[in-house]
């Protein structure tokens, strides 16, 4: 399901464009790299309706490659993110779907594996975790992580054949405690893939990448949530 929740709090309209990477093709898609491209790991940041624009999206690339991995950020809504004035989540998600993220995905990982690399992984964020949650259902990556997802469902995660973190948030009417609680039954009992399941406390729908960089609190918070992804991958790229 998508509603207000995973429009609230959008990045500045006329934000500053951040980072320190560069743009990318990838077929027909763009993308944000990052990282050193001899990096023997890499990992895909599927952004969230907002778009791989979006300056705390950016930062967090960033932060990643410094961890030590080369980290890739496609358009995948090719120059057309959701804004809210300019009409209904529901009519811009009918030329957005997250299918089509997956297939756009398994084309970026499909070159990256012609590159040599053959350890990846990939974190969704909101409309993102759908497409992340579908790359976990094959062995297009090694390890998955979901924050704070949208659309993802129980069958989802019983197709689950990857190791995979799900972050969500205690305040979240997308995907609310008592989802994120099944999902992580359904999880305990898959003894052949290992799961870590947390909701956070205090924190609500788009806290790790939709947070004011003015608020100490707020900033704290996503920052715990990108070390325990960044210890997800650690355990199983690296």
């Amino acid at each position: 399901m998508a509603g207000p929740q995973c429009c609230e709090s959008p990045p500045p309209r006329d934000h500053p464009t951040v980072g320190v990477g560069k743009l990318e093709a990838f077929h027909d898609l763009t993308a944000y790299v990052t990282g050193s491209p001899d990096a023997t790991t890499t990992i895909i940041l599927v952004a969230d309706v907002f778009g791989y624009e979006a300056p705390n999206l950016r930062k967090l690339a960033d932060k990643v490659a410094e961890a030590g991995y080369f980290v890739v950020v496609p358009d995948y809504f090719n120059g057309d993110p959701y804004v809210p004035d300019r009409g209904t989540i529901q009519d811009w998600l009918k030329n957005h779907g997250p299918e089509k993220g997956f297939e756009d995905s398994v084309k970026i990982i499909d070159i990256l594996k012609s590159r040599g690399i053959t350890s990846i992984g990939a974190s969704g964020f909101c409309w993102g975790a759908k497409v992340v949650v579908e790359l976990t259902k094959g062995v297009d990556i090694k390890a998955g992580v979901l924050l704070h997802p949208s659309f993802v469902t129980v069958d989802d995660i019983k197709a689950v054949k990857v190791p995979i973190a799900i972050l969500g948030a205690e305040i979240d009417r997308i995907s609310p405690p008592e989802l994120v609680k099944q999902f992580e039954v359904i999880l305990s009992e898959k003894s052949e893939v290992d799961s870590f399941v947390n909701i956070y406390p205090g924190v609500a729908h788009g806290w790790t990448v939709r947070y004011d960089e003015k608020d100490e609190i707020a900033v704290a918070n996503a920052e715990l949530a990108h070390k325990k992804m960044l210890e997800w991958f650690e355990k199983y790229l690296k």
